[in-house]
């Protein structure tokens, strides 16, 4: 469809301000999208993107500044003004309320009248037809508490798509689909375009910009450096302007000699609460210096897979080995107990299991060894030494502002995820199992990621990475392992492996079928 050279202005933002405390998140920020759009928004964790787009969303309110919907001064107090205005958002950190079951947090207010009855059948109905339209499916009478990540994140797409919005932003839509359902939504985005409906995507992934968008903006360090028309620019152009300094060429993986057998599960099974098998007879070995990469989509039991070889769950049947030692079956088995036998823990979900939220970065900087006498002063733990020690993480790993006396849940998702990476990589662990390393990470602190992932192999210790991200898997593992449906449906080398191979595997296609 060919772009109206002036359409009038869906949104226009002009001198948006917003600190929080110290921390100057956007600096008199203009900015215009146009009506029947794919507007991209990029930029570094910490940039500001999210919180800009939470002002345009109600969650916060600017300090100064003026915003316009559809040319028309607007006062966007909270979500339901934003609403009213035709403005939703589907968020990187969801905002569903976990013991409400899917229809009940897509109907939660859009409740279609006094009779609930009524509403919800119209709501069924229109999830059916969401679900089949668009490839997300999802049960509605499941509860959200119950559910994976990635089928949460299908709830929130569905429920934005639900309320019919004229604006739609999408903030890091695309962390729990493969590459086909990736494309895939965005055919569903430019078809919601095509339909006058304008759309804001919010993404660190230079290859959906270039994909999907028709103009996008960056911004650094709170501040908006640069517009372009999206076919006259290119990726390196992006990523340049995002980071403010020239991209390294990527490096091919250094070849490691074979270590000595750390890490083995034979005939792991795992089930969830409701006795539900989630992780389904899985073998794997695991040896130094090599990184065992494990694809698939979000969902899929590679969470719970992690979890399991963490001592967070306990397995329902299988055997885990550590450096030839059975830890499982045995008297005790927990994650404290595999913390001291060298296993280090990023875990998939960094705000439900990896930090605390309410508390301060000193606090979630040692978060799983709280016992160490590092941090502790006749007995007590001791505010200062936390806090050197956070201070130190910080500035290692580029964690952004380097505040341990901030609260933990006001980082950005990437400095979150540096700061429990530094956290879990500082003790040296001989395993150290990572989920999701660099799901909302700019392309800058992906370098930072995945060069300390690197350092580590490097170090004769072993990785076993989760990631849902193909071009993450095939740039840093030495083999490949894909899951779906709880079970292993295929193993590859790296130097065998492309995206057509893994996606079809994610997809539940056998490999004699694939091929």
């Amino acid at each position: 469809m060919a772009l109206p050279d002036r359409a009038p202005a869906a949104i226009e933002l002009r001198g948006i301000d917003k600190r929080f405390g110290a921390v100057h998140a956007n600096r008199a920020i203009d900015l215009v999208v146009r009506r029947g759009h794919i507007h991209g928004i990029v930029g570094e964790n910490g940039a500001g993107k999210s919180t800009l787009m939470a002002i345009l969303h109600g969650f916060y309110q600017a300090d100064a500044g003026t915003i316009l919907v559809n040319g028309q001064e607007a006062t966007i107090r909270d979500s339901r003004d934003a609403i009213r205005l035709g403005i939703e958002m589907v968020h990187q950190h969801f905002m569903l309320v976990e013991r409400f079951t899917v229809l009940e947090n897509v109907m939660l207010g859009a409740e279609g009248g006094p009779l609930l009855a009524r509403g919800a059948a119209r709501a069924r109905a229109e999830l059916r037809r969401l679900g089949a339209e668009y490839g997300l499916g999802v049960d509605p009478d499941a509860r959200v508490a119950d559910l994976p990540v990635g089928a949460q994140q299908r709830v929130e797409i569905l429920k934005a798509l639900y309320r019919g919005a004229g604006v739609l932003i999408l903030d890091e839509p695309t962390g729990v689909l493969t590459p086909q359902e990736a494309d895939d939504l965005f055919r569903v985005l430019r078809a919601l375009r095509d339909q006058g409906r304008t759309v804001l995507l919010i993404t660190h992934k230079l290859r959906e910009i270039m994909a999907v968008t028709d103009r996008v903006s960056v911004m650094r360090a709170g501040r908006m450096v640069a517009h372009r028309d999206t076919g006259a620019t290119t990726p390196a152009e992006l990523g340049e302007l995002m980071i403010g300094r020239r991209l390294a060429a990527p490096t091919p993986l250094p070849p490691m000699p074979a270590g000595p057998l750390l890490l083995e599960a034979r005939g792991l099974s795992v089930r969830d609460k409701a006795g539900v098998e989630r992780v389904s007879r899985v073998d794997l070995a695991l040896r130094g210096g090599e990184i065992l990469g494990i694809a698939g989509v979000a969902g899929n039991g590679q969470g719970e897979l992690l979890e399991a070889l963490a001592g967070m769950r306990r397995p329902a049947a299988g055997e885990i080995r550590l450096a030839g030692e059975t830890v499982f079956p045995a008297g005790r088995f927990d994650a404290a107990l595999l913390r001291r036998k060298g296993i280090g823990h990023v875990p998939e979900d960094r705000l439900r299991s990896g930090l605390l939220r309410q508390d301060n970065a000193a606090a979630t900087a040692i978060l799983g060894h709280q016992d160490d006498p590092r941090w502790r002063r006749g007995g007590l733990l001791s505010p200062r030494a936390m806090a050197a020690h956070a201070r130190r993480l910080m500035r290692d790993y580029d964690v952004r502002p380097p505040d341990p006396a901030l609260r933990s849940a006001l980082f950005s998702g990437g400095n979150q995820q540096k700061l429990i990476l530094g956290r879990e990589i500082e003790r040296d662990p001989k395993v150290l199992l990572v989920g999701q390393p660099t799901r909302g990470v700019d392309i800058g602190g992906i370098d930072a990621i995945h060069q300390r992932l690197l350092a580590h192999r490097a170090a004769g210790r072993a990785v076993l990475m989760v990631s849902v991200e193909i071009e993450e898997i095939l740039a840093l593992s030495d083999r490949i392992l894909v899951m779906c449906g709880g079970r292993i449906m295929g193993e590859l080398a790296a130097a065998e492996a492309d995206e057509r191979k893994l996606g079809l595997l994610m997809a539940g296609i056998a490999q004699e079928d694939a091929a």
